[in-house]
């Protein structure tokens, strides 16, 4: 494992050219070597359609690429009325389960967003750049309004409004070249590559033009209601599986389970939505197909097939879980790992930014 460590750290400093996460980006744009970044909220636990989702496919992205920085996007909770200690113990906490799941931090750079303050000051500058019609036609605008609003009792906060603007510069200040996306971030990256093209025309080639990383996983959906996806924020505690919950409280998330009256296991998303979520989970952990994992269950009720998924869930995420509470008891390195993470983070964006003002006029 320490041999293993070792070469990913030499894959983490070299990139295109032998250049080392600290060293002075490409100025070229297009010429940058590949580089991803993508970021998560720390408000509350990852939940199985995370791991599924994202996390799983992020450890595996260190492996594909020679520079990858994930950061803890705390400025982004913002959105909503956070609790200042709350939010503190929630990057440490996000930090543990980044870790827990395979994010290497002498791999990847795994920083706190609020420590580098270039993100807000790229976010100004993009922001004047971007036209508020732009912003409007964002279907999450619209949606996080209605939803949001309702906790805020307003009609939502500027930050709610412009946060995609952020998140562009999240992704331009390190020039990076592939962003991993779920399927309703898609139009946020769109704006992404607006943002860049928009400078760009404006001030001369300078930004990359960020591509997709779309996973193949399958969207998983609420155990209690598989009509909406599972999600931190379901008040009812059933309906999610975190990455923290004990076998016992996962199994009886499981048996309690919505499916239908018809006891047979079949692979029906449109008609069957409840078990077909079921045997998504299935799948997704165990890299069987639907059909195979169907005819496997043959015989099998459904309530019989819920313990058996339960089972596989468990399997999967108790070593996860059990790295977190080892990491949570020590906050100290939790927080030397975001520490050291914002410095190599900092290398990147001071030059970047720099350029920036001075194509803007600024220096």
């Amino acid at each position: 494992m320490a041999l293993l460590r070792a070469q990913r750290a030499v894959l983490y400093r070299l990139s295109s050219g032998h250049r080392g996460l600290g060293s002075e980006p490409d100025r070229g744009g297009q010429d940058v070597p590949p580089r991803v970044f993508s970021g998560i909220q720390p408000t509350g636990i990852p939940h199985l359609g995370n791991y599924l989702g994202a996390l799983q496919r992020w450890a595996q992205l260190q492996e594909e690429y020679g520079c990858v920085l994930y950061s803890i996007v705390d400025l982004h909770s913002l959105t909503v009325p956070q609790d200042p200690a709350v939010l503190r113990e929630g990057v440490l906490d996000m930090a543990a389960c980044l870790l827990a799941c395979g994010i290497h931090p002498d791999t990847s750079c795994v920083f706190q967003q609020s420590q580098v303050r270039e993100h807000v000051e790229l976010g100004w500058i993009l922001g004047c750049l971007t036209s508020m019609p732009r912003l409007r036609h964002l279907p999450q605008w619209k949606v996080s309004t209605e939803v949001k609003s309702q906790i805020q009792k307003n009609e939502g906060s500027v930050g709610l409004f412009t946060y995609p603007v952020l998140q562009a510069a999240d992704i331009l200040l390190y020039k990076a070249t592939h962003v991993p996306v779920g399927e309703d971030q898609v139009q946020h990256l769109e704006l992404t590559q607006d943002a860049a093209r928009n400078f760009n025309s404006r001030y001369g080639h300078f930004f990359p033009i960020p591509s997709a990383i779309t996973g193949s996983s399958k969207k998983i959906r609420s155990l209690r209601d598989p009509s909406v996806k599972m999600s931190k924020s379901d008040p009812q505690k059933l309906a999610t599986v975190r990455l923290t919950d004990s076998p016992e409280e996962i199994v009886m998330k499981f048996r309690k389970a919505v499916t239908d009256f018809t006891s047979e296991v079949t692979y029906d998303p449109q008609g069957r939505p409840g078990v077909s979520n079921l045997v998504g989970i299935h799948s997704a952990l165990t890299g069987l197909a639907p059909e195979d994992i169907v005819r496997q269950s043959r015989g099998l009720e459904t309530a019989q097939y819920k313990l058996a998924v339960a089972e596989v869930v468990v399997e999967k995420l108790t070593p996860v879980r059990e790295e977190i509470q080892r990491l949570r008891g020590d906050a100290g390195y939790l927080r030397g790992v975001l520490d050291r993470g914002a410095v190599k983070a900092r290398e990147l964006a001071a030059p970047v930014y720099d350029d920036v003002c001075r194509l803007v006029g600024l220096r």
